[in-house]
């Protein structure tokens, strides 16, 4: 019997403890699976555009946004990182914020312009595409703080709190917003292929210092939310989207400014020493004629 005993404990799962700095290899599945749910989302949301429930497309492309912002900072906590879930979710993150809102806007405003509409949402997928094939190369060399160029999510969700936001106000189609919605899908593609600079909101040094005031203007952000969820989620979006090109263009402006006031500042400087070169050319000769006499 004690012989049977001990093949039975060996037979056993051995439990071991890792050690400082190990990651158990479940901590590289929770990430994953949150990227899989942004997928199954953006998938999902597909579906809805095709078949006609625009609404509910919209609110998809919003879930993934919080699934794709989640398995980055579950990856990060748990120092879970890898190449494979970069790449997994790169190819989630086109599926769920490139095709999607592509379809989605073809579909619901673009689909009257004929070649001019698809040819707006493709412009849309590939400029995301290039936008996420940019970010995975230079994600050793930017700058944390901000992004180069308009987030793919950005760009997704600004189509998806447009849809709310006209459905949520009752506004009826017409040409002329629909020609305004062509102009914005080419606008968001541009922004993303560019330089332009956006916040990427990843310092946590305001939320360290005062986290109770964070808390609670999180708190409020929500509630105000809740009131009316298309209209704060489209002008919040809208403000991010415009925080580029405005901050982009104000820091030009700063530095043309300054390097006019340097250019002001130079000839002022100089006056004095023509000046006083004037005034020493004057002196020399008085002084000679008064050593020879």
């Amino acid at each position: 019997m004690s012989a049977d005993l001990k093949k039975r404990r060996s037979r056993k799962k051995k439990w071991r403890r890792f050690t400082e700095g190990e990651v158990p290899l479940g901590a590289y599945i929770v990430p994953n699976l949150f990227t899989t749910a942004n997928l199954f989302t953006g998938f999902f949301g597909i579906i809805s555009a095709i078949n006609g429930r625009y609404e509910l497309a919209a609110v998809a492309i919003l879930i993934s946004g919080v699934f794709d912002i989640l398995d980055g900072k579950v990856a990060r906590l748990t120092r879970a990182t890898s190449r494979f879930g970069v790449e997994y979710d790169s190819l989630a993150d086109l599926v769920a914020f490139g095709v999607g809102p592509g379809l989605l806007m073809y579909l619901w405003a673009l689909q009257p312009y004929g070649r001019l509409g698809w040819l707006a949402a493709f412009l849309f997928l590939a400029c995301g595409a290039l936008r996420l094939a940019r970010f995975n190369v230079q994600v050793e060399t930017t700058s944390k703080r901000y992004f180069s160029g308009l987030p793919i999510p950005g760009a997704a969700g600004m189509i998806a709190t447009t849809v709310l936001f006209i459905h949520d106000m009752g506004i009826s189609p017409s040409v002329p917003l629909n020609m305004a919605l062509l102009i914005m899908t080419y606008v968001l593609g541009f922004l993303m292929v560019s330089t332009v600079p956006f916040h990427s909101f990843k310092d946590f040094e305001m939320l360290r210092a005062k986290p109770f005031p964070v808390l609670f203007g999180v708190i409020a952000l929500l509630t105000v939310v809740a009131m009316r969820p298309g209209v704060v989620l489209f002008l919040l979006n809208g403000a991010y989207v415009l925080s580029g090109p405005i901050g982009y263009f104000v820091e030009k402006w700063r530095a043309s400014r300054t390097v006019q006031e340097e250019a002001d500042s130079e000839p002022g400087e100089e006056e004095p020493a023509v000046q006083r070169q004037g005034e020493d050319s004057e002196e020399k000769p008085t002084t000679d004629t008064d050593r020879k006499g």
